[in-house]
């Protein structure tokens, strides 16, 4: 049995929150909200709908990825798996549980916005893999002929 995969288009309800483990991985959680928001014509105005907030949590390189690219308010396109956290209240001794977002992709969303992606530094100084479509070993050779 697998978790139950999300994917749908937010916005970040404020900065992503950028923390590492004490092993030194980097973990990034941030808030998200999705609605359904709605043109209502007789009043000719937009109207939110009900609205759904999580919690999203990423990993590694790309919580860094992240926490450097997106900010409060920004529109993402995001998939990821629901998972329930489970834990005890420190001051009553109550069972909690929230549902949150263990993403796998993120990205903003092109809709309303342009981006312009850069390839992130390595963690290693390694040369770049031939099947690595970001590397400079693909990068397009430079001559005097036209691309077609």
């Amino acid at each position: 049995m697998s978790l139950p995969i999300m994917t749908g288009t937010g916005r970040l309800t404020a900065d992503p929150e950028l923390r590492f483990s004490p092993s030194g991985v980097a973990v990034a959680t941030m808030n998200l909200a999705f609605n359904a928001r709605k043109f209502d014509r007789d009043r000719n105005e937009w109207v939110d709908g009900d609205v759904f907030f999580i919690r999203g949590t990423l990993f590694k390189q790309e919580a860094e990825n992240v926490a450097e690219s997106l900010t409060k308010g920004c529109e993402i396109v995001v998939t990821g798996r629901l998972k329930t956290e489970q834990w005890t209240d420190r001051n009553t001794g109550d069972k909690r549980s929230a549902t949150s977002l263990l993403i796998d992709s993120i990205g903003p969303s092109l809709k309303y916005a342009t981006a312009k992606p850069q390839k992130a530094a390595r963690a290693s100084n390694s040369a770049p893999a031939a099947d690595d479509p970001w590397g400079a070993a693909n990068a397009p050779q430079q001559t005097e002929e036209p691309p077609f």
